[in-house]
């Protein structure tokens, strides 16, 4: 099995808690992602949340809020599961599973994000393709309630 640094799509675009949805949205389309990393500063890269495009779906766009005036800050989930780049792909793979993440941050050993692992990067990348099916399956089942 590889380390997470071979599968990762490395150095994401980031946006800082004072940046508004606005901005987010426009990085979502311009990347074409779902997942943006919300860093402290843009210097040290330390990761403090997460904006996914349900997020702005359910708490921006469902509760008619202004896309200009709604900062990062206040939509992004601050409960943040991450990896590291020198651990075991298996391990990133275990925890997107336990937690049903589609994709899993990667940080630094001062929590700076270095990459993010998605379902993609592994189906595209870690050639397991039976590994890859199994944790799709358990990343797309749903959650007990």
């Amino acid at each position: 099995m590889s380390k997470c640094s071979e599968v990762m799509t490395k150095n994401p675009t980031v946006c800082v808690p004072s940046d508004t949805v606005a901005d987010v949205a426009q990085i979502m389309k311009k990347e074409n992602v779902g997942p943006v990393p919300i860093v402290g500063d843009r210097q040290s890269r330390k990761l403090v949340g997460m904006v996914t495009d349900r997020d702005l779906a359910i708490k921006v766009v469902a509760e008619r809020r202004d896309a200009e005036a709604t900062t990062v800050e206040e939509v992004m989930s601050r409960r943040v599961v991450t990896c590291r780049s020198e651990d075991d792909l298996q391990e990133a793979l275990e925890a997107m599973s336990k937690n049903q993440l589609r994709r899993i941050p990667v940080v630094d050993d001062n929590g700076g994000i270095v990459g993010i692992i998605a379902q993609a990067d592994v189906a595209t990348r870690a050639h397991e393709p039976a590994k890859t099916a199994e944790v799709v399956e358990r990343i797309s089942q749903s959650k007990k309630r």
